[in-house]
């Protein structure tokens, strides 16, 4: 019989990143070591790639969630009016080579500042998609007999960077090496909000060792916030739009993983919000953080990654606003 294998994947979000970073200090509390101790797979979108990237290096969790408290307030500075001219006129409002720079020294403590994918001691699927051509990209190591081995080589920092590169908030982000793609962006303005049903497909079906009846799959959620008054005019439609755009795909991966892959032990971990936040609210980032804790205390790590059942169990059920309700 096969070893029980683990895949972890992680939402987009932007600073609600700070929640499943939370959760995953709870993993580490109630199981010892650090993440990447207990997971063979981890994934991650813009965010969520952000804190794959850190469980693949070794980073403890608390270490992240640090990362965010301190760093999100700098790097989401916004002068009044410049700012905002900035966005309009240029494209975006916060500079990618200052957070390029932000995951090269957060990898660096950890060694792992010049890793390619290739050299991730776990197997790790990260997220973008092309601005020229639409492409979604899955980032992923080298598998001679199984992938086009295109990714491998490339530099971890480069791809978290461009799967992190938000429009209208980070310039798009050129990955050196990759020759012919172009500038590329947030890998949840496709499908990949939620990657977990890329990465089960990547695990499956292009990887060897993991079988759905013998593997345990955790979906790390940045919260849902399903308050929104009901639109009346064009800016209120425009919004709503926008929100179920970037939604409404998280929703349908789990629904596909439920679906496809229906052995497998499957844990969708979400929280819903008391209000919306931004992406870039870091203003906030206090109040999504006793969000995220309080989420953790719930959390029941050894039943979960035992492939047990639990609340958090997917199995077939429609997704609620009330199945988020927890911990708010």
């Amino acid at each position: 019989m096969s070893r029980v294998r683990r895949i972890l994947s992680i939402d987009g979000g932007g600073v609600r990143g700070v929640i499943p970073a939370a959760a995953l200090v709870g993993l580490e509390r109630a199981m010892g070591g650090r993440v990447r101790d207990h997971v063979d797979f981890v994934a991650g979108t813009s965010t969520g790639a952000l804190i794959a990237g850190a469980v693949a290096a070794g980073m403890p969790a608390d270490r992240i969630v640090d990362l965010y408290l301190a760093k999100a307030p700098p790097l989401f500075r916004r002068i009044p009016l410049l700012s905002t001219l900035r966005r309009v006129v240029a494209g975006e409002m916060y500079d990618v080579r200052r957070l390029h720079r932000l995951i090269r020294d957060a990898l660096e403590d950890q060694g792992a500042a010049g890793w390619t994918l290739n050299d991730v001691p776990c197997d790790i699927l990260v997220t973008a998609k092309g601005l020229t051509d639409g492409h979604q990209w899955y980032f992923v190591k080298d598998d001679a007999a199984t992938n086009t081995a295109r990714t491998g080589t490339l530099s971890l920092a480069d791809c978290l960077t461009a799967s992190a590169a938000a429009p209208t908030y980070f310039e798009p982000r050129t990955i050196p090496g990759l020759e012919g793609a172009g500038p590329m962006v947030d890998g949840g303005t496709g499908v990949a909000g939620n990657p977990v049903y890329q990465a089960c497909v990547e695990a499956f079906l292009y990887s060897s060792g993991y079988q759905p009846s013998s593997t345990v799959i955790v979906s790390l959620g940045t919260g849902q916030f399903f308050d929104r008054p009901r639109p009346t005019w064009l800016y209120s439609w425009l919004g709503w739009i926008l929100a179920e755009l970037l939604r409404s795909p998280g929703e349908q991966q789990t629904e596909l993983v439920d679906r496809h892959f229906a052995d497998a032990a499957f844990a969708r971990i979400d929280v819903r919000l008391p209000r919306d936040f931004a992406l870039d609210d870091a203003g906030g980032i206090g109040e999504l953080h006793a969000i995220g804790e309080r989420l953790a205390a719930e959390i029941d790590w050894p039943a979960i990654l035992a492939g047990e059942p639990t609340p958090w169990s997917v199995t077939r059920r429609r997704r609620r606003p009330e199945a988020y309700a927890r911990a708010v």
